[in-house]
């Protein structure tokens, strides 16, 4: 395993997990009545019928290849788990049960889910150039079962933990771009299983939630490593590939480099949007698996849950326990750097700073020069054209945004205000038109922030021109 592969596995990690459990943890908790949010390949019509997701996503790469070039896909997800507490009864049968409490131990029945890789390859990039090449993947399905006894060996109940087997294909089409560029296309697709009687009642009545998330590829992601080649980003591509970039596609993941900064044999199809070379920060050393995770905020929540919230948690999932034990035993220094910190400064090119002696605040900020910052009436040019509060644009955001960001893609604005900052970037404020609470969020002084590259310039009747 190569060494960008490894160091990338942390953040592959964090994406399967992401949703896994939802804060506070409990199984009663109002959030984990709706987990598995990323990710998900639902079976075939589980979508259709509303009770479940697509079966299916796809994703664009660009690599530059050498002669012999070859890929190697792993494809990596949770398989649903059902935990079912059964108690004994006294005809050597047993009942299943909500909750089952042994001596000092306790167990809820709760949906559990198991690790799966399944690795692909290599395969050479040259021989991907006709047909698509398709890939079966066959998980099996299974049942186990764990004893409960108490302290006298007497056989109090058991957990039977039962898994859906599961079909999926993988997808991988190559076609030569500009130059020396191949464009790599991977997709991963929920195909469902040989369909037996139960199935075809799901199909004519419809699927239950709880059958299609049993049937689901969860947290669903790929991790594609090369071989004598190397993969361009889509979001910073050079300037040789933009056009071949901006041409690439993606349905339902997020493809960026992954590894360590200046390495490129390594890509990430994610389910959740980020940027190159994602990282797990190291101040995040406990996984609490809730989504845009707060380190501080749910770590110190958790230490004021009761004792009996704590129990229910430990029940719930061992990865709950773990949260607990590892929350509780953190010292005051580990909590301390979770309040917050700064990376990577723009650094300021102040002599003083260079000589040692420290730099005064006036280096990069006086109150002459904030008197003259105006945001209600500052202006910024886009594409020539004067942009300023009460100007229209269009929303352009790029493939760096976050996910709100992208959401309004296309949408129309009215800008709020201009703000110049100590970095030198411009950030324009705007209230989208098509909120209907736009007016009431301009006049509490809430806005959506773009760089003047993402937004283009609209005049009164909503045509590029000026405003």
């Amino acid at each position: 395993m190569s060494m960008s592969l490894s160091l990338a596995r942390a953040v592959a990690d964090a994406v399967l997990y992401e949703g896994y459990l939802l804060y506070p943890y409990r199984a009663s908790s109002q959030k984990n009545q709706a987990r598995w949010q990323f990710g998900i390949l639902g079976p075939p019509g589980a979508a259709a019928s509303g009770s479940g997701e697509e079966a299916d996503m796809f994703a664009d790469c660009l690599l530059t290849p050498g002669r012999n070039a070859a890929v190697e896909i792993h494809l990596r997800f949770l398989q649903l788990q059902g935990r079912s507490a059964e108690k004994a009864d006294d005809d050597g049968g047993f009942t299943a049960v909500d909750e089952l409490t042994v001596g000092a131990a306790r167990w809820l029945s709760w949906d559990e889910a198991v690790e799966r890789e399944v690795t692909l390859g290599p395969i050479a990039v040259a021989g991907l150039s006709g047909q698509p090449t398709v890939l079966p993947v066959e998980v099996p399905g299974g049942e186990d079962t764990e004893e409960l006894r108490d302290a006298s060996g007497r056989l109090a109940g058991r957990l039977v933990r039962r898994r859906r087997p599961l079909h999926a294909e993988v997808g991988l089409a190559a076609a030569s771009d500009a130059g020396a560029l191949v464009r790599l296309r991977v997709g991963v697709e929920n195909v469902g299983v040989a369909e037996t009687a139960a199935d075809a009642a799901c199909g004519a009545a419809g699927w239950s939630r709880q059958d299609a998330i049993a049937e689901s590829f969860i947290g669903t992601h790929l991790l594609l490593s090369v071989q004598d080649a190397d993969f361009l980003s889509l979001l910073e591509p050079p300037p040789n590939a933009a056009a071949a970039a901006a041409a690439c596609g993606q349905h339902r993941c997020w493809p960026v480099l992954a590894g360590p900064e200046g390495q490129s044999d390594v890509l990430l199809v994610s389910p959740i949007i980020l940027y190159d070379h994602p990282a797990v920060a190291p101040e995040s050393s406990v996984a609490l698996y809730d989504s845009t995770e707060i380190d501080e905020i749910l770590t110190l929540r958790v230490l004021t849950l009761t004792d009996e919230e704590k129990a229910e948690a430990r029940a719930t999932d061992p990865r709950a326990a773990a949260i607990i034990d590892r929350c509780e035993a953190m010292s005051p220094e580990e909590l301390q750097q979770l309040h917050g910190i700064l990376r990577n400064p723009h650094a300021m090119d102040i002599p003083e700073l260079h000589e040692g002696r420290g730099a005064p605040q006036d280096a990069w900020w006086t109150p002459e020069a904030e008197a003259l910052v105006q945001p209600h009436l500052d202006a910024v040019l886009i594409n020539g054209v004067p942009v300023a509060r009460g100007s229209r644009v269009r929303v352009n955001p790029s493939r760096r945004a976050d996910a709100q960001d992208l959401f309004f893609a296309g949408q129309t604005g009215r800008v709020t205000s201009v703000h110049f900052d100590v970095d030198g970037s411009t950030h324009v404020g705007l209230v989208l038109e098509q909120d209907p609470a736009a007016d009431l969020h301009e006049g509490y002084g809430r806005s959506f922030y773009y760089s003047p590259e993402e937004l283009e310039p609209l005049g009164p009747d909503g045509k590029e021109g000026t405003p």
